[in-house]
């Protein structure tokens, strides 16, 4: 990245400290190896250069946060709008004078949970099996292990579109399974307002066994889910009583392939792009197929977990329609 890539920015923007790229090709911003270009990417200074640039866009302008990239799908049309690159970028850790631990968005999860357990907190070591950043996890109430993210949340840190940041309580928020709403204006963050940072509640405990359960953790998410292949983890949420994997595995799809893009053998509910040569279109045909198997075969139709954005190419025709 250069900075050099901000010389064409008005007066007022030049002070900006991030870092601004133009025709970005997100398949180097997502797990899965695969989409478009994006129009431009910034990957902020710190919070308050986030809150300067975001100042900078037009009140229409599409935004797109992204850490990791992967619980998301690009498509190969692209994005028109901005993304900012939150990892690496917004990702400071601390214990707060009140006993909180504060994780900002860009924050890998995998990191929060070592850095608690270094701290002397309990009850952080399940954060090492979520393949994401703080900000994705927060969105979309992620778990694993019988824990999800917005049990251990206190307050949350937002930005919207105009800059201005707010701090709202956990009781502002309806939560639930793979699942995070604003009360009162009953949406998802993510279209005006996004998630910059949380502050979380863990409690004290022994540092030995928390390190011995993420060892345990981290072993046997090795053995049951495709690690070495790029991927975007669970396609689908699990359906009420049942798994989203056993379904899909008894429809006989593990190994199911559309063009570069195929079923896990290992992981039926996961759809991995093993020589990095699938579309998006081929994953979100494939994720369509899937679940229109599903629903025929089982009766159950699997709503999906990951998000797909941007523009479809003029000529790509879906093969199907998720959830």
């Amino acid at each position: 990245m250069n900075m050099a890539d901000l010389s064409h920015l008005t007066a007022p923007q030049q002070g900006l400290r991030g870092t601004l790229r133009h025709a970005v090709p997100m398949r180097e911003h997502v797990s899965w190896r695969a989409g478009g270009v994006a129009r431009q990417a910034y990957a902020p200074a710190d919070i308050d250069d986030l809150a300067a640039f975001m100042r900078t866009l037009p009140p229409e302008e599409e935004i797109h946060f992204i850490g990791l990239g992967s619980n998301t799908l690009v498509r190969d049309g692209g994005l028109d709008g901005t993304v900012i690159l939150v990892q690496g970028a917004i990702d400071a850790l601390r214990v707060q004078a009140d006993g909180t631990l504060y994780a900002e968005a860009g924050a890998a999860s995998p990191k929060l949970a070592r850095f608690a357990t270094a701290e002397g907190f309990a009850g952080a070591e399940w954060l090492a099996g979520i393949p994401g950043t703080v900000g994705g996890a927060l969105a979309m109430n992620a778990g694993c292990y019988g824990a999800e993210t917005w049990e251990f949340v206190a307050r949350v840190h937002t930005i919207a579109r105009d800059g201005v940041r707010r701090v709202r309580a956990h009781a502002e928020f309806d939560v639930g399974y793979r699942h995070c709403l604003l009360r009162d204006e009953g949406h998802r963050l993510g279209s005006d307002e996004w998630f910059v940072a949380a502050e979380f509640v863990f409690a004290r405990g022994d540092v030995a066994d928390a390190r011995a359960n993420m060892k345990v953790w981290l072993e046997r998410r090795a053995a049951t889910q495709p690690l070495n292949l790029p991927n975007a983890g669970s396609v689908f949420r699990n359906p009420p009583g049942d798994y989203a994997a056993r379904l899909i595995e008894s429809c006989g799809l593990k190994g199911k392939r559309i063009g570069g893009a195929e079923v896990s053998t290992k992981h039926a509910n996961f759809i991995v792009n093993p020589h990095e040569a699938a579309s998006a279109a081929d994953i979100e045909d494939l994720i369509g197929e899937v679940a229109a198997i599903v629903e025929r075969k089982c009766q159950v139709r699997l709503e999906r977990e990951v998000r797909i954005i941007g523009k479809r190419q003029p000529d790509a025709t879906p093969n199907g329609e998720a959830a």
